[in-house]
């Protein structure tokens, strides 16, 4: 019966400790939200509706660079329900204090899981928070400054007649961007997913060359579904990911090595 109470204790506590550490990670969301929100109208100039002017940053490089120059990109926005625009105000603030405190976030969390993993999980681990940071951040500035800007010229240069206008809604073209941006991050956690998948015995560096070409298949495959139909942004899209890919495979045969090496001491 006491051992009982003493594991119920132990398992609220562990409850607490999880609760804390969400109000923590959101607080810190907020903090950083609450700030975008002061420079909302800066932000959309600079970080949004930038993106749909031939000087923001991308184009200058393809211009300079590739000889590939965009002019104005032919869009107009509105809002046609009410508060949809300080609802997507509200949106990019949490979304971009999201952003700034992922490292924060993803500390609160791991802090809380890696108490109970065992000694050799938790080694298996070391460091993640750094890596898992970086690799997101990456992904973070490549959707913006690679996807979303190809997504917006394309679309934005698009028209099935010269009648037709490209009017778009706010919210549809703040999602566009902020969609990239989240899922590309995502995206560019790959090594650290294959590098914990091998360490558990999930994952091997044979499997992944065996099917090298089918992944880059897949690669191909969903570069076209998050860019726009033609073939330059979707190879564009495609030689990180199959960079991150290759990365894994190497990152996957270390772990290989080291294991091996072990079980022969």
């Amino acid at each position: 019966m006491e051992s009982q109470e003493e594991n119920e204790m132990s398992f609220l506590e562990h409850l607490e400790e999880l609760r804390w550490r969400i109000v923590k990670a959101v607080i810190a969301i907020l903090v950083f939200a609450v700030v975008m929100w002061f420079f909302k109208e800066w932000l959309i100039q600079n970080l949004f509706i930038a993106m749909t002017k031939p000087d923001f940053v991308s184009f200058r490089f393809m211009c300079d660079y590739l000889n590939i120059c965009i002019g104005e990109i032919p869009i107009k926005f509105q809002s046609n329900k009410v508060g949809s625009q300080f609802s997507y105000a509200l949106l990019m603030s949490f979304v971009g204090g999201f952003i700034v405190a992922f490292p924060f976030v993803f500390y609160q969390l791991w802090a809380f899981v890696k108490p109970g993993l065992r000694a050799n999980e938790k080694s298996v681990v070391n460091g993640i928070t750094f890596f898992v940071t970086i690799l997101f951040l990456l992904g973070v500035v490549f959707g913006y400054i690679v996807v979303a800007p190809l997504c917006i010229q394309f679309f934005g240069g698009f028209s099935l007649a010269n009648e037709f206008e490209n009017i778009w809604m706010i919210g549809s073209f703040m999602s566009l961007i902020i969609s990239s941006v989240i899922f590309t991050g995502l995206l560019f956690l790959l090594p650290v997913i294959v590098y914990i998948l091998t360490k558990i015995g999930i994952l091997t560096p044979e499997f992944l060359r065996k099917y090298r070409k089918h992944s880059i298949v897949g690669v191909l495959i969903l570069s076209a579904l998050i860019t726009p139909p033609d073939f330059i942004s979707q190879v564009i899209v495609s030689i990180p990911i199959i960079i991150l890919y290759e990365i894994g495979i190497l990152i996957s045969a270390r772990v290989e090595k080291n294991r091996l090496k072990r079980e022969r001491v």
